[in-house]
């Protein structure tokens, strides 16, 4: 019998060994299993870390981009419109001279022209007259007076009607 107890007590033996071998085995997969994890975590959180950053200087280097072409449109902007204002200028002056001078040039053609059409309304009226007192003279209604004048008022209406 003694064997049979000596079997029974190595089988607890071995049993006894067997499960404080196998809570080591756990408890140290437990503890590699949590470094894993926490070097998992550690990395997930470093990584977060860098694309924030990367993120954060991105974000930084497209706002100054945009910013910088932002004020350089203004100022493209800003010189076409003094641009646009000067030659707006200058055409207002330019226009206002070419009025100034088609003003002068109509007054000067219009003195002209009054000057011409003063004097052949002139010619005309003296010629009329002269018709009159030529046919009063012919049908004999002309005075005395008025035969002197009308040979006068002719001859004037001819020498002027040859000088031109």
């Amino acid at each position: 019998m003694a064997s049979y107890q000596d079997q029974s007590y190595q089988a607890g033996e071995a049993k006894g060994h067997a499960q404080e071998k196998t809570g080591q085995m756990a408890d140290t997969m437990k503890d590699k299993a949590q470094a894993a994890k926490d070097k998992a975590s550690e990395m997930a959180g470093s990584g977060k870390d860098r694309t924030v950053e990367s993120k954060d200087q991105t974000g930084s280097y497209v706002s100054d981009k945009a910013g910088a072409a932002k004020d350089k449109t203004c100022e493209t902007a800003q010189a076409a419109k003094e641009k646009t204002g000067g030659a707006m200028q200058a055409t207002k002056e330019k226009a206002s001279q070419m009025g100034e001078s088609a003003k002068e040039t109509a007054q000067s053609g219009k003195e002209k022209t009054g000057g011409l059409m003063s004097s052949a309304a002139e010619q005309v009226k003296g010629m009329a007259q002269g018709a009159t007192e030529a046919a009063k003279n012919t049908f004999g209604m002309a005075g005395a007076d008025e035969e002197e004048k009308t040979t006068a008022t002719t001859r004037v209406t001819r020498s002027s009607a040859r000088t031109d």
